[in-house]
Formats: structure tokens, sequence, C-alpha cells
């Protein structure tokens, strides 16, 4: 799609970007146009989405089939052109330019990129961002972030040692004392405030570098079950199960929050949800309710908590988007997040298999029973009995004890001669069933 001078952006299921170790995204414009004026080689990349990262600038094709992506590495910007004002760029769509040094190797060549955001943007904002993130380097300064945190804290508490070692206190006498030793309160509290927020400066900044560090921690636990021969044991299994579900509990590097995505929130909450969605489906059988993947996603974002009403909606998205997940309404108005490969056959086969046994027989089965046969929440395994029995498989029966569901032998009935008994079958088991239990 861009020649030899953009190299393509890897993307996830649901075509948001792969973002590298560290990286984080600062902002997000929809509609944009990218080319250059002065390089008619250069590819002329119409209405894409634009996303800023502390590393790169990505541009993705807004198409819902498949949609590809490339992007500019902020290295290899050289230069950034002021914005200009006129009474004519007053009715026009917001443009902005950079130089950047792009192409492969032996063919690299200074080109002036071009940006108009047609869509309905702060170009101002999104161009602040942009030279805040250049500036800073984030690139390059990964482990100078370490050494910094644990050089401050350090500093901190030396100073600290020093400054109470040597201290003279002056005696409080008269209002002059009063006002000197209010003063003094001050200077501490002040110089308190400032060690805690360097303090958790470096723990944020500790904090990035576990979360970075367990994500490669998790892509090498993944790969290694994979390649890894049959052979090993349970123990060792359950093991690097555990692992990955501490590291897999770690968080997201990269939230998508307002004011990165700005009029994109919950198109791009709605993406994120999908691929962070993928993990807890398999776990929990293909099918996890709206109260379970709310409670896990808030916990994987850490302090950029979203509110049910952003859940909801990100999950009605899913119909516009090619993403593997969908949101699945029962009949009684339970919403749950449900995998498109889910296949309702084979957990009816599982309850008709366990409804059929001589026990269910006699007794029935409730919506426990069915919830520890298919390790699912019990209002779930409600759900799916009551779209068993609407299939025509399971017959209800109601009391004061609650729901207790039955298998359908209204089936083994042949329409032709409803008299004709048979001598094999659910019917005939159930027959011998009860027949032992009196």
């Amino acid at each position: 799609m861009a020649g030899n001078w953009l190299p393509s952006a890897q993307l996830t299921g649901s075509g948001r970007p792969v973002l590298q170790p560290g990286e984080v995204e600062c902002s997000l414009l929809s509609s944009v146009d990218l080319f250059s004026e002065e390089t008619p080689s250069f590819p002329n990349l119409k209405a894409g989405v634009v996303i800023l990262t502390t590393h790169r600038l990505i541009w993705v094709q807004e198409s819902t089939t498949s949609p590809t992506a490339i992007f500019i590495p902020l290295s290899a910007v050289t230069h950034i052109f002021s914005l200009k004002r006129s009474i004519k760029s007053m009715f026009a769509s917001p443009r902005f330019r950079f130089q950047a040094s792009l192409g492969e190797k032996g063919t690299k060549g200074v080109v002036v990129i071009t940006l108009i955001l047609r869509g309905k943007s702060d170009i101002d904002s999104f161009v602040e961002k942009f030279w805040e993130a250049w500036r800073k380097k984030a690139w390059e300064d990964g482990k100078k972030s370490g050494q910094e945190a644990s050089g401050s804290g350090l500093g901190s508490g030396h100073g600290s040692g020093v400054d109470g070692g040597l201290a003279v206190r002056m005696p409080v006498v008269g209002v002059a004392g009063i006002l000197r030793k209010e003063q003094e309160i001050w200077e501490n509290t002040d110089k308190s405030l400032q060690e805690a927020f360097q303090d958790l400066n470096a723990l944020m900044n500790k904090a990035k570098e576990m979360v970075t560090l367990a994500e490669r921690m998790r892509a090498k636990l993944l790969s290694g079950s994979t390649s890894q021969a049959t052979g090993t044991n349970d123990e060792e299994n359950g093991t690097k199960e555990e692992m990955q579900e501490l590291l897999l509990s770690v968080g997201i590097v990269s939230p998508v929050t307002k004011e990165s995505a700005g009029a994109l929130y919950h198109q791009q909450l709605s993406r994120q949800l999908a691929d962070f969605a993928k993990i807890p489906l398999e776990r929990a059988g293909g099918m996890i309710n709206l109260i379970d993947i709310y409670c896990l996603f808030n916990r994987a974002r850490g302090t950029e908590l979203i509110s049910p009403d952003d859940l909801l909606r990100a999950c009605s998205l899913w119909e516009k988007f090619d993403v593997p997940v969908m949101l699945r309404t029962f009949d009684s108005g339970v919403m749950v997040i449900q995998s498109k490969s889910h296949s309702d056959f084979e957990v009816f086969t599982r309850i008709r298999s366990m409804v059929t046994t001589p026990d269910a027989l006699r007794a029935g089965v409730t919506a426990s029973d069915a919830a520890m046969t298919l390790g699912i929440a019990p209002a779930m395994a409600k759900e799916h009995l009551l779209a068993a029995e609407g299939k025509g498989l399971l017959c209800r029966d109601v009391s004061p004890d609650g729901f207790r569901f039955f298998v359908n032998l209204l089936q083994e009935v042949d329409a032709d001669d409803i008299f004709l008994v048979k001598d094999y079958g659910i019917y005939q088991t159930w027959v011998k069933v009860i027949s032992d239990a009196r």
C-alpha cells in the first residue's frame, strides 16, 4: 500500500495497532489524509485513523473488512512546521506538516509529509502532543527512567537524614516565634509533599516497567507452551497456567481514554475490549456475562475506569466491526459476551447427556446442577436450560423449591402411533429408573 516509503504496522484482530514495549497512545484522529505535496512517488492515503503514540505516528485505513496500517517512526522526524494562520485556513480543513527521513536502506530521502484533518478535531491539541512526544524521545529513554527513579529515591532519603541531623531550632518567643514556627510547619509539609510526589513518579515508572516485563514473560510462556513437547507433567502445566493468570491480570499498558481518543473514544474502546475479551472467553467456555467482563476490564485498566454505560455502548458497536466476539441477549433479557465460534449445539449436547443420567431422570436438574457441570455461573446455566427448553429438549417443572428441568420424553412418542410403547431409548430408561425407585 505504501510502496518502499512506509513500513506496515501490525494490527490486532479488532483492528487496533499492536504496541511496542513501553509504547503508549497519546492522541487519535479520524478522517485524516496523509500525503506529500513535494514527492509524487509518496503514497496518497485517504480518510484514515491517525494514532499518535510515544514512538510512532500510525495511520490505519478505515475499513470493516480487512484494515491495513502503516506507521512513521517519530525517530525519523527531523523538523515540525508551525501551523499557518490565515483567513483562508479558517474555511478549509486544518493542515499539519512535518519533515521526516524515510525509505529503505540505500533509498532513504527527506520527505515533507502533510496531514489534512477532515474530521472534527482539535488541531492545536494534536500538534502540541506531537511536539511533546517528539521531544521526549520515549523510544530512547526506557533505561534512563529506572536509573532516574532509583537515583531520586536515594537522593531524597539522604537529604532528609542530613537535614534532620543538622537542623538548629530557634527558641519560640512571642508573635515572631509563633510565625516562625508556622513557617517551619509549612516548609516541612511542602517538603513532604515533594518527596511523596517523587516517590509516586518513581512508582509509576516502575509500574510501567513491570507491566512491560510481564507482557514479555507472558509472550515467552505462551510461545513456549506451543513449541514444547506434550510430555510435561500435570504439576508443571499447572504452574505455567498459574503464572499466565498472574501475568495476564497485570493490566493494559495503554488503555483507551477520552482524553487520547476524543471523538473516537467508544469506537477504540470497543476494539480494545474485543481484544481483551479473547482470553477470558476461552477460559469461560466461549461465553461470559457483562458483570464479570466489566470487573476484569476495569481491573486491567487500573485508574482509567469506565462506566457500565460505556461498556454497553462499546459492546453494541461490535456489530459494525469484524471482531471475533459479539453481544448476545437471551429471551429473559440477560446480556452476555459470546465468542462467534461458540456453538449452542455443543452446550445442548452436554445438557442432554446430563439430564439423561438415572438421577436426573428421577429428580431432574436445577440451574446449580447445570452450573457445576458446565463450569459457569448459575444465572448463565439457567439461561442455557431455558434455551434448551425452547428447542424442545427439556421440560420445566415449577415448584416452591424453584425450577427443575427434565428431559422431554414427548420426543420419544411416535406421532403416527401414540400408543406404541418402545422397549428402547430414553423413555424405556426412564420407566426402569422410576420402577426401581418405587
